[in-house]
């Protein structure tokens, strides 16, 4: 069995494929979350997403990342730049996302991080968003699918899983957790005003951390796809 010491790193352009493959996945989601927001909370995920994203294309066009924390970190302030509640959790989760990133032994300071190193700035992004947006799982919100990969993610990596297997163990693990949402009531987050009326829908903010969760093992991959017909 493989120590989470000796897991090999995510590839080097980790941090750009990352953020690319979100970005193209939220924002080709974006009407469909919206949609789920529009039945179960709000409706103004949709839009937030889309907004989060124009950010991001803007702060690339005049300034492109050099490393793995650089580029979560312009997701970060993309999404910080968005009103709501939505808009800074993503954010704070994004600037943890980026402490991944870890020194080798030369000395570089945005190297990509390992699927163990990755794994625990998923659970500190969880922690964050645990603290600010008061929520536990079984709420009905982000948490109920982050909280799963976080435990997949790092059980793959202490059996010693390659990181590809891994970030797709956290991903199915995230999917499942997402769809369950549709059977429980949301305690926290807009969702909750609507209480019934939400039955049968799939929280948004859970989609789309399954969504995040996709694009990581899209980037371990090289670039793969990220499946995205199961939210409606």
């Amino acid at each position: 069995m493989t120590s989470p010491e000796e897991t090999s790193p995510l590839p080097d352009d980790f941090g750009r494929t990352f953020v690319d493959a979100t970005a193209r996945t939220l924002g080709g989601s974006a009407d469909a979350l919206g949609d789920l927001d529009r039945r179960a909370g709000d409706g103004d995920f949709g839009a937030n997403v889309r907004t989060a994203m124009k950010n991001l294309a803007a702060a690339l066009e005049t300034d492109e990342p050099a490393g793995y924390r650089e580029w979560v970190t312009a997701m970060s302030r993309a999404w910080l730049g968005v009103g709501g509640t939505s808009g800074p959790l993503f954010g704070m989760f994004f600037r943890d996302l980026a402490k991944a990133g870890y020194q080798d032994t030369e000395g570089q300071q945005d190297t990509a991080p390992t699927p163990a190193s990755f794994a625990e700035a998923l659970a500190a992004g969880q922690a964050v968003i645990q603290k600010y947006g008061e929520a536990e799982v079984g709420d009905k919100t982000m948490v109920d699918a982050l909280a799963p990969a976080v435990t997949a993610l790092r059980e793959a990596v202490a059996a010693g899983q390659d990181p590809v297997a891994a970030l797709t163990a956290a991903e199915q693990a995230a999917v499942t957790a997402a769809q369950e949402t549709a059977g429980t009531t949301a305690r926290r987050g807009r969702a909750s005003y609507v209480g019934e009326a939400a039955q049968g829908v799939i929280d948004p903010g859970a989609a789309a951390m399954a969504l995040v969760l996709g694009a990581a093992r899209a980037a371990a991959e090289g670039g793969g796809a990220v499946e995205t017909d199961w939210i409606g």
